[in-house]
């Protein structure tokens, strides 16, 4: 740092140019070994699973054996579906740290004590007490509406989250008496894999059914399309990219679909700037950023925009100035135009889920251990506000107003109504953000998290359908109603 010191402004610059650019070359070239080396764990924890409990060679096999599961499942009793709910359950609290750990050398993002708590928290996914019967009389008669499974149900999972997202669906899809056949994504397949034979192993030990939840060996996106159009899949849910969303549509049957999210945050002056700061970096840490609901860019009203700066540096996040974001943002992305800042931004997977002190160094600076979320000040059209880009790096926006930090918040969420957050006492502003924002989440003063029932009063599902509008999947999400009419002779009160 002497060294540096004693350097003219320009040198020192370009000398923390060229190591940002040696520290993202390395970076790339260990990504490029394997996900496995850049995570820091051993390739032997990546094992490849074979054949049998649940994984089939072929789509064909792995739809036929979840079918004979379905008629099964389909004339158990809520209760004996419930035995395995809790199963299911169970699994995921006592296997959390290995298939965490599984998931990370796999996939080489996120942190490794985040996907254990998205595990152990799987127990709050709703089961079959979600479950009821509804019903209407009158002079008439008597009409009960019942809740029917579909059958065999499709679905894909995103390498963010491919544990629990399997785990949480399969509770879902089996409380209501579905099977289900997964489409695990290709860089996270393997650890979807093992759950799917450890849950499989268990359930047909406990209850005498083999196969209820189903995979096949090496998933691809000829795999996941063979899925979609199988005339045994009754029903599709997509939990992914607009891309694999729009390849399930044209498959001609209903679509649970999870699609993506941009969660702003907006902080008012009335706003407790310490608490808003320690609740956007819960959220905004979580997992490196990698879940769809944390937080992603901040709006905030000027005349509250030094105390909240302030808030974050004392929470523990570290603020990078303009050239050090300069710097990441070039490490982060790719443009379609020739200039660096010209036409649409696209995100290098490089640095998808890498920890702070990764993203730190890619913008030429050192953070102290244990640094979970870097930030700094932006405008309104930068890369880092306008794409989700899924790092734990929050750009903070400097707004004259309330009014104006709703509609730069609206212009960042691009109309995919997944999920907002607001921080202010002004009950009256929730409410007027709330409505204009019209996401399927909407947070006030809390972490993102806390909607998904942690540490919060809201339920959890890892698959949360916004552009098909069902919202925090259920099991009745994955049923069809049915209604039986019996006459009025046979209406007793």
């Amino acid at each position: 740092m002497s060294a540096l010191g004693s350097l003219p402004a320009s040198s020192r610059e370009q000398v923390v140019a060229e190591i940002a650019r040696e520290v993202v070359a390395r970076l790339q070239t260990q990504l490029a070994a394997g996900p496995e080396k850049a995570a820091g764990k051993p390739s032997a924890r990546v094992e490849t699973p074979r054949p049998g409990h649940g994984v089939f060679a072929t789509v064909d096999e792995a739809v036929a054996a979840a079918g004979r599961a379905q008629v099964r499942l389909a004339a158990m009793s809520l209760e004996e579906r419930g035995r395995i709910v809790a199963i299911i359950r169970r699994l995921c609290q006592e296997h959390a740290r290995d298939l965490a750990e599984r998931e990370l050398a796999e996939t080489g993002i996120g942190r490794l004590d985040h996907k254990i708590e998205k595990l152990e928290v799987v127990r709050r996914v709703l089961g079959t007490e979600a479950m009821r019967i509804d019903a209407r009389s009158d002079a008439s008669g008597l009409c009960v509406i019942e809740r029917a499974p579909w059958g065999v149900v499709g679905m894909v999972l995103p390498a963010t989250h491919s544990a629990p997202t399997m785990a949480s669906n399969a509770i879902n899809v089996v409380a209501a008496g579905n099977t289900a056949v997964f489409s695990p994504h290709p860089a996270a397949w393997k650890v979807a894999a093992h759950a799917i034979q450890l849950f499989n192993r268990e359930i047909e030990r406990e209850t005498g059914v083999a196969d209820a939840l189903t995979t096949v060996v090496e998933p691809s996106i000829q795999s996941a399309e063979a899925v979609f159009q199988h005339p045994g899949v009754a029903l599709l849910c997509v939990t992914g990219g607009p891309a694999v969303v729009q390849a399930a549509m044209k498959a001609g049957k209903r679509v649970i679909a999870a699609g993506p999210g941009n969660p702003p945050v907006v902080v008012d002056e009335t706003a407790c700037p310490d608490a808003a700061a320690r609740a956007i970096i819960e959220g905004a840490a979580f997992d490196n950023n990698l879940l769809c609901i944390g937080e992603k860019e901040v709006f905030v009203v000027a005349s509250a925009m030094d105390a909240f700066l302030t808030a974050m540096r004392k929470a523990g996040a570290f603020e990078l100035d303009r050239r050090a974001i300069e710097r990441l943002t070039e490490a982060a992305f790719t443009f379609e135009g020739k200039g660096k800042g010209c036409g649409r931004a696209h995100v290098k997977k490089e640095l998808v889920g890498k920890d702070a002190t990764v993203l730190a160094a890619a913008a030429g600076v050192r953070v102290p251990p244990g640094t979970e979320l870097l930030f700094g000040e932006t405008e309104a059209t930068h890369a880092f506000v306008q794409e989700e880009q899924m790092m734990p790096f929050l750009p903070v926006v400097r707004v004259p107003d309330f009014d104006a930090a709703v509609e730069a918040a609206l212009q960042a969420e691009h109309g995919y109504r997944h999920t907002a957050v607001i921080h202010s006492r002004d009950v009256s502003r929730v409410t007027k953000m709330a409505r204009a924002m019209n996401t399927t989440l909407f947070i006030h003063n809390a972490p993102s998290t806390a909607s998904l029932g942690v540490n919060g009063p809201g339920y959890l599902s890892f698959s949360i359908a916004t552009p098909t509008g069902e919202g925090i999947t259920t099991p009745l999400t994955f049923t069809r109603e049915r209604q039986l009419t019996v006459g009025g002779a046979l209406r007793f009160v």
